[in-house]
């Protein structure tokens, strides 16, 4: 009895790992098997599966991809090996099927097949110059002593856009001064942006004897301007990306609200090497007296995109077209980036991959990386401001962009995918998408 009794506290013990070992091979397979692949015509991609139980997988068309050498098949099929190879044969979409004995469903993965698509990988600084909607408020002064800004005290926030007074559009901060000053002592009606919304803040300006005019104690701008670096661009459309990340205003560290703007020539003239706890910086001047190098029609989060003008297509390593890598192409390991540590030669620089993000929805933190390159290092102390938008080159495809440094170690930070910016870059009424009509 007691015997029987072992036995079946033993079966249970062992139904319990074994369930356990399904359970975390399950959960391990879900986390390999990402839902959606992309991949170039005739590219291939690989996939470590490393079950310890029978797999399959069961397509729902055939011809667009080849698995492990074979046609795709509609009815299930056992995987006989831990690699997966899934080979791009033409343009489509199918969607596989895994399962685990055959029964236990693990995951749909839809794998797309897209065209090769090749751009010019950028590096090259760039000065950019945003033109915001309205302006700008940057501050409060206090008026004739008086020790308050009329506009403060009506309620006027840093970071709101001034976009008309008393329903005269502005376009120039010199407009404001004129406007206030014409319309004299009476309470007047500010139009402001904030948040999305449009809202009325009505205030009365103050007369100062000292200089014979109105005022309301507002510091304001409409301009903001930097340096950052070109990710690429397209020789036939001359459509470009850059920077990877979204330009933020300084007061209200909110994304700039643009009209238009520009992109010409830097000059990196110094760096400042970055510290642990202080990033380092470029400091470039523009050079705005020669041609104008492209436009800026729109800001969000993945970088700045317009069109080129103007470039200079030998100052690079890579001045010819590059294919560009899909998210699942990009692998943890050595890589090279583009920038400018001094006048305007765009050299190339060795880093590591350290990570590679697995993103369902677009970002620009979409992998870690490592500045190994020791001249670099020495030179800038890693990643610096200004160094956003350098290009990411793998295995000889164009794969990312810099975005961001980690403060407390500069030499390492992210970077995004440069399909994400791809997918991003169409620019102007039509809304292109790149992919479109980089065919």
């Amino acid at each position: 009895m007691q015997k029987i009794k072992q036995k079946k506290v033993l079966l249970l013990w062992l139904s319990v790992i074994l369930l356990g070992i399904v359970f975390i091979s399950t959960w391990h397979l879900r986390m390999i098997l990402v839902e959606n692949i992309r991949i170039n015509e005739g590219d291939l991609h690989y996939v470590n599966l490393k079950s310890p139980f029978s797999l399959h997988v069961r397509a729902d068309k055939e011809g667009i991809i080849n698995l492990n050498g074979s046609s795709t098949c509609t009815e299930r099929r056992k995987i006989t090996t831990d690699n997966l190879t899934l080979e791009a044969l033409s343009l489509g979409e199918v969607n596989l099927e895994f399962s685990l004995f055959g029964l236990i469903p693990l995951r749909e993965v839809t794998v797309s097949v897209l065209p090769e698509i090749k751009v010019v990988p950028g590096g090259h600084s760039i000065g950019i110059k945003l033109h915001s909607e309205g302006v700008i408020v940057s501050g409060f002064y206090s008026v004739d002593h008086k020790n308050f800004s009329p506009a403060q005290e009506a309620g006027v926030k840093i970071g709101d856009i001034i976009i008309a007074i008393e329903d005269e559009k502005i376009n120039d901060i010199n407009e404001v001064a004129e406007i206030i000053n014409q319309l004299g002592e009476r309470e007047i009606t500010f139009t402001i942006k904030r948040n999305g919304e449009y809202l009325k803040v009505p205030l009365q300006p103050v007369f100062i004897e000292a200089s014979d005019c109105y005022r309301v104690g507002l510091y304001i701008r409409n301009t903001a301007a930097g340096v950052g670096t070109l990710s690429f661009y397209d020789k036939d459309s001359g459509i470009y990306g850059a920077l990877g990340h979204v330009i933020m205003d300084l007061d209200s560290n909110k994304p700039l609200e643009i009209i238009d703007g520009q992109i010409v020539k830097a000059n990196i003239v110094n760096i400042t090497a970055a510290q642990k706890g202080q990033p380092g910086e470029k400091t470039g001047i523009f050079i705005e007296h020669e041609d104008i190098m492209g436009s800026i029609e729109k800001n969000c989060s993945f970088g700045i995109f317009g069109k080129i003008n103007h470039i200079d297509e030998q100052n690079s390593p890579y001045p010819e077209p590059l294919p560009l890598a899909t998210t699942s192409q990009v692998e943890e390991g050595p890589a090279e980036i583009l920038t400018v540590i001094e006048g305007e030669a765009i050299e190339n620089f060795e880093i590591e991959i350290e990570k590679v993000i697995k993103q369902a929805i677009p970002g620009d933190k979409s992998m870690i990386i490592k500045v190994t390159d020791e001249r670099l290092l020495e030179i800038t102390g890693g990643i610096v401001q200004g160094m956003s938008g350098s290009p990411i080159i793998q295995n000889g495809k164009l794969v990312g962009a810099v975005t961001h440094v980690f403060v407390n170690d500069p030499t390492r930070g992210y970077g995004i995918f440069i399909e994400w910016m791809i997918n991003e870059a169409g620019t102007g009424n039509d809304k292109k998408n790149i992919l479109l009509f980089l065919k």
